[in-house]
């Protein structure tokens, strides 16, 4: 049993639909077949016991019939009458009885003038239907009353039917089913053959065990990677989604069959999900993530069927990118710092070798008191020191792009009630941007940063650079929008997220960021020490 059940799961898809639809198509014909034959029988053996019924009133109304039976003899006019009505009516006998179940007609004449087997049915005045078992075989019967000038019963007319001739139509009715069936059978094989055919085609040819391990294998492999994958159709409805997708899109359950326009919010990160914003590699923040997102479509047979998203989580890598920032940028404070310090021993060299040493001791005492100065009264009014230490760096790798970097005279930030990470990362985005934005500029170029925690952390950043154009202040701070340019002088999609990055923070604390137009550079940031902070100073 088990390897016939094995050689029949082998055979291909084709032949078991073409099989079992055959199989399913003989026992539908077979049972209409059934159901047929017995209500075709009910319905002939109907229509003959009206038929006899009909023949049978209408003998017993003749006045000749109640003529002959009120004068008791069994004579030859009832005979021939009855044969006559046979033969014209095309039953196959007509009995005349009397009350007493006498026959007075009958299509063997040796029986007339002799009594019945059964009693007479007809007393009760009531004509009857059914099937009778008499002297020439079954027959479908009918009979009717025969009734005198004052409605009494004086006999009975028997008409019947004989089974045979039933059977002849109902054969003749049961070869037109068969050869009806017998169509339905050819048509229903043909359309079972098209059907694995075209089953087929649209499988490519692949059997149910070949689908079942594709399934297996795409489920896998979906869920397997490491990076979100979306499928979208041809209407942006999502088709395909993997658990790392609706992790980092934050989507349940019910993702699927939806459009995306209605699952994300609308933003950058939607823009990329329906191609309004093409590109590859395209950094995009969500709430809680720095996400990597590329769009690719997909075509089948020169025609657009959607296309497919990857989405990678680089929130730990840019963190990681962060802080080796931090530390590129300590590395350029001290090889700036080299620089300048070899430019000035060599001062001190020329000195002694000019026999000046008094003068040489005087630059030097010069040198420390300036260094020491800026590190202390950094960290006087600046309480963290990774903050302090962080602000002395760009203080000395902008010296070096010729820009003066310059920390307000009433900045102070003893107790920011921030965390030092998201500090380090608003306070460098936006210092950052400053320096560049005044690079390369002709004259003097200033940059001021204020600091401030008397209600909440206050922190405003000016340059006198060209600033933020009016109509740009709603987008600098949407992740991706950068004037900074790439490779061969294109924009750069990997960069345009230092603003956005400051913006999530801010958000994510309760606080407010603010850029004004140009001229001249401004963002000023305010977040509050706890829930309900006081306004802005």
């Amino acid at each position: 049993m088990r390897r016939a059940r094995d050689w029949w799961a082998d055979r291909p898809l084709a032949s078991q639909i073409l099989v079992w639809t055959l199989v399913l198509i003989v026992l539908t014909v077979a049972l209409g077949g059934f159901v047929a034959d017995r209500i075709t029988g009910q319905i002939l053996d109907n229509q003959f016991q009206l038929r006899a019924l009909g023949v049978a009133e209408s003998v017993a109304q003749m006045p000749e019939v109640t003529a002959d039976l009120a004068s008791r003899d069994p004579g030859h006019q009832i005979q021939a009458l009855a044969e006559q009505v046979r033969v014209r009516a095309k039953t196959d006998y007509v009995v005349v009885t009397d009350r007493e179940g006498i026959r007075f007609s009958h299509p063997t004449p040796s029986l007339i003038g002799q009594r019945l087997e059964e009693p007479v049915a007809v007393l009760d005045g009531q004509s009857h239907l059914g099937t009778n078992h008499g002297s020439l075989g079954d027959s479908a019967n009918a009979k009717a009353p025969i009734l005198d000038a004052g409605g009494h019963v004086v006999g009975q007319v028997s008409v019947g039917i004989l089974e045979t001739a039933v059977s002849t139509e109902f054969t003749q009715d049961a070869g037109t089913v068969a050869a009806y069936s017998a169509l339905i059978l050819l048509l229903g094989g043909a359309g079972s053959f098209l059907l694995a055919r075209t089953i087929k085609r649209a499988t490519f040819g692949l059997e149910p065990a070949a689908i079942a391990s594709l399934l297996q294998d795409r489920e896998a492999l979906l869920h397997g990677i490491r990076e979100g994958m979306v499928g979208l159709d041809d209407d942006g409805r999502v088709t395909v989604i993997n658990n790392e997708a609706r992790r980092l899109l934050h989507l349940g359950d019910t993702a699927l069959g939806q459009p995306v326009s209605e699952l994300i919010p609308p933003g950058r990160l939607r823009d990329i999900l329906t191609g309004d914003a093409p590109g590859e590699d395209q950094s995009v923040i969500t709430e809680d993530a720095l996400l990597v997102a590329n769009r690719r479509p997909v075509s089948v047979g020169g025609r657009s069927v959607g296309a497919v998203v990857t989405l990678r989580d680089r929130t730990e890598v840019e963190a990681l990118v962060r802080d080796l920032r931090s530390l590129e940028g300590l590395m350029d404070a001290l090889r700036a710092q080299e620089h300048e310090y070899a430019n000035r021993l060599h001062t001190v060299g020329g000195l002694l070798d000019l026999g000046e040493p008094e003068q040489a001791r005087t630059f030097i005492s010069g040198i420390s008191d300036s260094s020491r100065s800026l590190g202390e009264g950094l960290r006087a009014r600046i309480e963290p020191p990774e903050l302090a230490a962080l602000i002395h760096a760009k203080i000395t790798i902008a010296a070096e792009q010729d820009v003066r970097l310059a920390v307000s005279e009433d900045s102070h930030l003893r107790e920011p009630g921030l965390g030092t990470q998201d500090l380090l990362t608003i306070v460098g985005n936006l210092l950052d941007n400053a320096v560049d934005a005044v690079s390369g500029l002709p004259g003097p170029r200033e940059v001021t940063l204020t600091l401030d925690d008397s209600s909440g952390v206050f922190v405003s950043v000016t340059d006198n650079g060209p600033g933020v154009p009016a109509e740009a202040v709603d987008d600098v701070v949407r992740d991706g929008y950068t004037t900074k340019p790439g490779r061969a002088g294109k924009p750069d999609l990997r960069r345009g997220i230092g603003l956005a990055l400051v913006t999530r923070i801010v958000r994510r604390a309760g606080g407010t960021m603010d850029v004004f137009a140009g001229p001249g550079g401004r963002f000023e940031v305010w977040i509050p020490r706890g829930e309900g902070g006081e306004a802005r100073p």
